[in-house]
């Protein structure tokens, strides 16, 4: 087969959604098939600007445009097949898209341009990677899951959402880890109290919410220690007691935080599926989280982790002192959520959605919905 994945912009740095187009593209050009991701620097579409987007933002974005007309991204923090075919093209526009067999749209600003390609761009698909209408006006973005799409959720509340949308035809094909990549370095048993947080200043993610959490336990355990990783250049504005690194290398993430942590904090708001916990996880980490939806596919609140409502760092406090006080307890769950997340592999998923596609092919125009076929395996 001929597959190709649309992403909505260049990508300069380290993004959950194109490591999962990544992993995917490189495990079905080891299967044999051909594979591009188009990368437009505009999109033909493009999503309205937000109301409230403070001048800086509207400034960076117009210097990005005036750099990226010169330049083109190259990603160095995920590992790309050499097969898989990167095109950093001028627009979402037909004519910067290859004919194949399928393609994808891999964000809701994505799916109008993908609705409009002709039948040689191959079967038209919907990979839901989040509820993302932190990208966008709500009703535009629901207008999207209902759009005659052969639709792919990353997530089981994805797919409950959408049928409370109207959608009765989303597949489901969780995300999953390299586990030859986040991996255990340093035993679980022997680790000191430290614990880990991806920030991002993006308000969706929560990261007010996990610095107000860690100010509450600091007061019980002054001397707390925490560590931040993050994609800004510069360090932004987060208390100076917690450690923060810029743009770390992947492995300095899996081996100098994952590996050397025992907590993994993720006080995200909404998540498709949430890749870092789960990474945590696979290298040793116990996860205190607020309830972002994906997160729910392996951590199960009291067995796997420790889940508290979203928005509530009050309740993330208390089950961070919870397992910083009861080391056996923060064990026990770190070793259950590394035996859970073990299930969830590139390879599997990479297989699913293989399926999905050859039965689509095979059934062009024929009403077989994709969710008959994934729930079957999943």
């Amino acid at each position: 087969m001929k597959i190709t994945f649309l992403a909505p912009c260049y990508c300069w740095g380290p993004s959950g959604g194109t490591r999962v187009v990544c992993e995917y593209s490189n495990r079905l050009v080891a299967k044999g098939h051909e594979v591009s991701i188009v990368f437009p620097r505009r999109l033909k579409y493009p999503p309205p600007p937000l109301a409230a987007e403070p001048l800086y933002y509207k400034l960076r974005g117009m210097a990005r445009g005036a750099f990226e007309m010169f330049c083109k991204p190259s990603i160095n923090w995920q590992p790309v097949d050499p097969r898989v075919k990167s095109l950093c093209v001028p627009s979402s526009d037909v004519s910067c898209v290859p004919d194949g067999d399928a393609i994808f749209a891999t964000a809701w600003p994505t799916v109008r341009s993908v609705l409009e390609y002709p039948a040689a761009k191959g079967e038209k698909c919907y990979l839901i990677q989040g509820y993302e209408t932190f990208m966008g006006p709500k009703d535009l973005v629901d207008e999207t899951w209902r759009a005659p799409l052969h639709k792919v959720a990353v997530a089981k509340w994805l797919i409950e959402l959408g049928e409370s949308l109207g959608c009765r035809d989303i597949a489901y094909v969780p995300n999953a880890i390299n586990h030859e990549r986040y991996r255990l370095i340093e035993p679980i048993e022997g680790r000191r109290p430290r614990i880990a947080m991806a920030f991002s200043k993006a308000a969706v993610k929560g990261s007010s919410d996990g610095i107000e959490a860690l100010e509450i336990v600091r007061k019980k355990y002054p001397g707390l220690r925490v560590v931040f990783f993050g994609t800004t250049n510069f360090r932004p504005s987060i208390p100076k007691w917690i450690e923060y690194h810029s743009n770390p290398p992947q492995e300095f993430i899996i081996q100098e935080i994952y590996n050397k942590s025992s907590i993994f904090l993720s006080p995200s708001r909404s998540e498709g599926w949430s890749l870092p916990p789960a990474e945590s996880a696979a290298c040793g980490c116990a996860i205190v989280a607020s309830d972002s939806g994906g997160i729910r596919d392996y951590v199960e609140n009291g067995v796997t982790g420790m889940l508290s409502p979203s928005k509530d760092p009050k309740t993330l406090a208390e089950n961070l002192c919870l397992l910083l006080a009861k080391d056996d307890l923060r064990i026990q769950l770190a070793l259950a959520a590394r035996k859970r997340v073990a299930e969830f592999s590139w390879d599997r998923s990479a297989s699913l959605l293989e399926g999905l596609l050859l039965n689509v092919i095979r059934r062009r125009q024929v009403a077989t919905p994709l969710h008959s076929f994934a729930r079957q395996a999943g």
